[in-house]
């Protein structure tokens, strides 16, 4: 809280806009709200600022409507809740901005990807391999498909609170391993767009162990914090009791009831709270253009 009452204090004074904030009437999860009458390309005031901060917390996605913003003006919204993480494919960082990350199937002239163009693929929390995983990410349309292309929301804390307690007991205090590479060579071997990583690049994404069970550090709630994409095993359990145990975590934590699925219109932006929610890209049809852009916040170290 206090790295974004920071930011909100070094804001000029701004004249108030006329938000409305509308949960997402689809969603039996609880999860998304849209945002309704923001326009970024103005001044956000810090009473705004606020009214935002806290609907992202109560409803751990916000889908802010037809952004027709700047990719500086994209940076700066989303710096408002604090440092931004630089990923580490950064042949994919959008030109004079590497705080972007460019998120297309769309290839240039001479065949070489735009973007990273199988984002997603598995259900997972962004950066949850960093000893520091993401506040939340900010993902913003620019060119959509006609069909597909859309991406799903899992309420982690919907999950846990949903788990039979004798489970609950069972996973109280262990930690798990998270690993960028869990899954890269696996895409790498299915994708184009997907570079071999060099020495440096690993060196960026050693394994890092976190909390099977994380408490959200503003709300105090707890939710699952294991993912398929991520999570190699638990730590302290023999190897084919840590698969099992978290063969179960992963399909209960995506169970339909704690799911909301996001059917993108031109220009949304989206932003999603990495410490309650995973996400998975539902897919896009090989032969339709899409291309988006994603800001990470940085957040602190799981509890």
């Amino acid at each position: 809280m206090s790295a974004v009452l920071t930011a909100i204090e070094r804001e000029p004074a701004a004249a108030p806009q006329e938000i409305q904030i509308r949960s997402l009437s689809d969603s039996p999860s609880g999860v998304g709200a849209e945002v309704i009458g923001l326009d970024l390309n103005l001044p956000l005031g810090e009473a705004d600022f606020r009214r935002i901060h806290q609907a992202h917390l109560d409803h751990h996605v916000l889908v802010f409507r037809d952004q027709r913003i700047t990719p500086q003006q994209h940076v700066d919204f989303s710096r408002r809740f604090g440092p931004l993480q630089i990923h580490v494919l950064k042949n994919f960082q959008l030109a004079g901005h590497p705080e972007i990350l460019v998120v297309s199937n769309i290839k240039d002239e001479q065949g070489q990807p735009i973007g990273l163009g199988d984002a997603g693929q598995y259900w997972h929390s962004d950066l949850s391999y960093k000893e520091t995983p993401s506040l939340g990410s900010l993902l913003h349309a620019q060119e959509l498909p006609s069909e597909g292309g859309d991406t799903l929301f899992a309420n982690q804390h919907a999950a846990y609170d949903a788990l039979p307690e004798d489970l609950k007991a069972r996973i109280a205090g262990l930690k798990a391993e998270h690993s960028y590479l869990a899954k890269y060579e696996e895409l790498r071997a299915k994708s184009p767009w997907r570079p071999k990583l060099t020495a440096a690049q690993l060196a960026e994404v050693p394994p890092a162990v976190q909390p099977v069970v994380r408490t959200h550090p503003e709300t105090g709630r707890k939710g699952l914090f294991v993912s398929e994409h991520f999570t190699t095993r638990i730590v302290g359990l023999p190897d084919e009791e840590s698969a099992a145990l978290l063969a179960e975590l992963f399909a209960f934590s995506v169970l339909p009831q704690f799911v909301y699925r996001h059917v993108w219109q031109p220009h949304d932006m989206v932003f999603w709270d990495n410490r309650s929610v995973m996400h998975l890209a539902a897919g896009t049809p090989e032969h339709l253009r899409r291309r988006l852009n994603r800001t990470t916040v940085e957040g602190d170290a799981p509890f």
